[in-house]
Formats: C-alpha cells, sequence, structure tokens
C-alpha cells in the first residue's frame, strides 16, 4: 500500500508514541510464529525487501487482528483501568492507499479506535469515554515525487548497514501470515539496548504490507505486545470505514504534537546546566552521573520545562523537570499508580516489561524520570535528585 511504502520513520514513530502515551507508557507490538500456507522463496533481505515494496500496491487493506498485551506485570496499575488498550483485544484493521487507516479493537475491559492520517492521530478510549489526539510531525511528510518509487537495492543496502550498526538483524525468513506469503525478520540491539530483548516484523512478500510487527522484552520469551494480522483482504475501503466517530459527550485531550514552531522552538533552546539553572525560574537538578550513566545534556524547552539526559540509546535515562503545582501535591501520576518512598518524598511508579517511570515532587520542582530499566535502577537513579 502506498501510505505504508513511504511513511517515514519519523512519522512511524509518532504514530506509534501517540497510542503507547495513551496505553500508559510504552510499548510495541510483537510477532507469533508464522501459521499454515504457501511460503515465498528464499531470498537475501535486501532482496526480499526490494520485491516486495516493488509489488503492486492494493487498493486498501481489511484485516482482523489480535491484540495482545502483556506489558504491565502484575500490581503495576491501581484501581480501575480496565481498557481494550491496556489488556490486549481483538478487532478490525482498515486502511486506505491515500494515508488514512482506523484499528478498531474489543474486550471485556472496555473497546477501543485508533485513527490515523498523514497529519494527526485520534484515540477513543470507551472504558473511559476519552478522546486523544495528537498531530504528527509536518516536516516528515513524504514528497510527492517519493510515492510510488520503491527503493533502490543500494538504498537498502545503505539503510541495512546503517541499522546493522546498532542491531543485530537475521536474514528474510519464509513464512506465512493470515494465509499470505510473507518474510519475517529479527532484530536485536548490539548495545544500549535496555529492557529490549528483540523486534521481529512480518511483511506480505507480494506487496510490502506489514503483517505482524513485534518487541520482546529481555529474559522473555513471550512478547511485550502483540498486534497479529489473522485474516487479511486487499481491495478499496469506504472512508466510513476509516473514521473514528466518539460520542458527542466524549472528554478530548489533546497531546500536542510537532509543528515547524516546535522546530523553532527547539533550535533555540537553552542548554547548559548553568543556562538552564538561570533561565528556568525552578529549582532545576541535574547531577553529573546516575545509576552510572553520564550526563549528556541539559536544555530548557518553551521555558518552563527542563529536560536532563544521561547515557545513550535505549538504555539512556531521560528526566523532565517543571515547576511544582500546588494545586497537585501527589503529582499526575497519583492514585492510578503504586507509591514508594525516596527518602521521605512519596513517588509513584510504572513499572512494565520495557522500562520505568517515576514521578515525585520535591523543593518546587517535579520530576518524571523515564528509562528502559528496571524498578530498582529507576527508583536509585531518582534518589540522586536532591
Amino acid at each position: 500500500m502506498k501510505f505504508l511504502r513511504t511513511l517515514s520513520t519519523t512519522r512511524l514513530v509518532a504514530l506509534v508514541a501517540a497510542v503507547l502515551a495513551v496505553a500508559g507508557g510504552g510499548a510495541a507490538i510483537a510477532v507469533a510464529a508464522g501459521g499454515g500456507g504457501p511460503t515465498p522463496p528464499a531470498k537475501p533481505l535486501d532482496q526480499a525487501i526490494h520485491d516486495s515494496l516493488a509489488g503492486a500496491a492494493p487498493d486498501g487493506i481489511t484485516a482482523r487482528i489480535t491484540f495482545t498485551n502483556n506489558l504491565f506485570p502484575s500490581g503495576a496499575l491501581l484501581g480501575n483501568v480496565g481498557s481494550a488498550l491496556m489488556s490486549g483485544a481483538s478487532g478490525r484493521l482498515w486502511v486506505t492507499n491515500d494515508g488514512r487507516g482506523r484499528l478498531e479493537l474489543q474486550s471485556d475491559a472496555g473497546d477501543a479506535q485508533i485513527g490515523w492520517n498523514k497529519d494527526a492521530v485520534t484515540v477513543y478510549d470507551a472504558s473511559s469515554n476519552t478522546v486523544y489526539r495528537a498531530t504528527l510531525p509536518a516536516g516528515a511528510q513524504s514528497s510527492s515525487s517519493d510515492r510510488g518509487a520503491p527503493p533502490a537495492l543500494t538504498e537498502i543496502d545503505s539503510f541495512l548497514g546503517r541499522l546493522g550498526e546498532r542491531a543485530t538483524i537475521s536474514g528474510a525468513q519464509p513464512t506465512n501470515v493470515a494465509g499470505q506469503a510473507a518474510y519475517r525478520v529479527d532484530m536485536s540491539p548490539k548495545h544500549d539496548g535496555g529492557l529490549l530483548g528483540s523486534a521481529e516484523l512480518a511483511w506480505d512478500a507480494a506487496n510490502g504490507v506489514p503483517l505482524r510487527i513485534a518487541i520482546f522484552a529481555q529474559g522473555h520469551t513471550a512478547p511485550a505486545l502483540e498486534l497479529r494480522a489473522t485474516d487479511v483482504s486487499y481491495g478499496p475501503v469506504a472512508a466510513a470505514d476509516v473514521a473514528v466517530s466518539p460520542p458527542a459527550g466524549a472528554k478530548t485531550v489533546d497531546l500536542g504534537g510537532s509543528s515547524s514552531s516546535d522546530h523553532a522552538d527547539k533550535s533555540g533552546a537553552v542548554t547548559g546546566l548553568e543556562a538552564v539553572q538561570a533561565a528556568a525560574g525552578f529549582p532545576v537538578v541535574a547531577p553529573d552521573t546516575v545509576v552510572g550513566l553520564p550526563r549528556k545534556d541539559v536544555r530548557l524547552v518553551g521555558g518552563q520545562t527542563a529536560l536532563v539526559a544521561y547515557g545513550q540509546g535505549l538504555g539512556g535515562v531521560l528526566v523532565v523537570e517543571r515547576k511544582a503545582d500546588a494545586s497537585s501535591p501527589g503529582g499526575g501520576l497519583a492514585g492510578s499508580l503504586p507509591a514508594l518512598s525516596l527518602d521521605g518524598v512519596t513517588a509513584h511508579e510504572l513499572a512494565t516489561q520495557l522500562g520505568t517511570v517515576v514521578e515525585w515532587q520535591r523543593g518546587g520542582t517535579t520530576y518524571v524520570l523515564a528509562g528502559s530499566l528496571p524498578p530498582a535502577a529507576a527508583e536509585s537513579a531518582a534518589r540522586a535528585f536532591k
């Protein structure tokens, strides 16, 4: 499908990030073993990718899917957090050939819909009757001259070479997904991978359409999350099938997004610890190291938020600091996540298979620390901010 062929990495990451933000913190989708049916001929990975993308693009996609969420261990969440996004579900997927799509999930915990186009993502969670909206980066759209033309083998080889510097990549493994002859590739980080164990992708050998996408946490044989097509057909998709229509009384949450003005703000951001401390208007704390990771960057974004980065890659730690809100002493995560004590300060923690988020307030500043590391390491890192 043309949209999936030309979707840039930046836009794909933005789409996934918007969905995961609603799900409560990070995730990806995983791949199970291939099913029965015909398989494509064995080919080198670059040739398999090229030939798949050179196939005729379908007019649209209609599929039945299953979504499995094993991201949150028992006790990671408190209260009523039932949702198809949190517990897993089954449902259907519709995608047009002009950049629009909708994923509909049904489960006993509550239904959810995820819709997107080239400009924005909309998520409706029926369990909370809430609509989440996010804008995709405008600068990441593909130019019209790029659309429809598959990449050359040299371009694919260059991409795989760059990826191979960071990850171990398998060859193209012939398989069958949802009755379609497909190829599968497995990847695992070479270094700085945090809790990420491996990732997998399977796509239709005839047209390059993704049929399974996956991420596994270290030490786990079951996927952290899984989105898998169980039946797929190709043909035109009606506009009504890709429209998300929440009830009139649904609450709306704007998750924001990237725009040209965002890029301007970033390029003009205040950087360096002393400069940020002088300009922030609230106490900014940034120790030289946390859990053995050196401080790499400190910057003030929008005049209200300090970002402190430690380490690099997926094994790094990011800390967001803002002026504390006196009306919300427990922080934004209070009430929904387990509490813990950080040297006398009450914090709240979201622990998942792929990483940990800790939020707390101290000395007039609210801190949110996130990293692909286990809870004990995240808590140790948080204690360094005094």
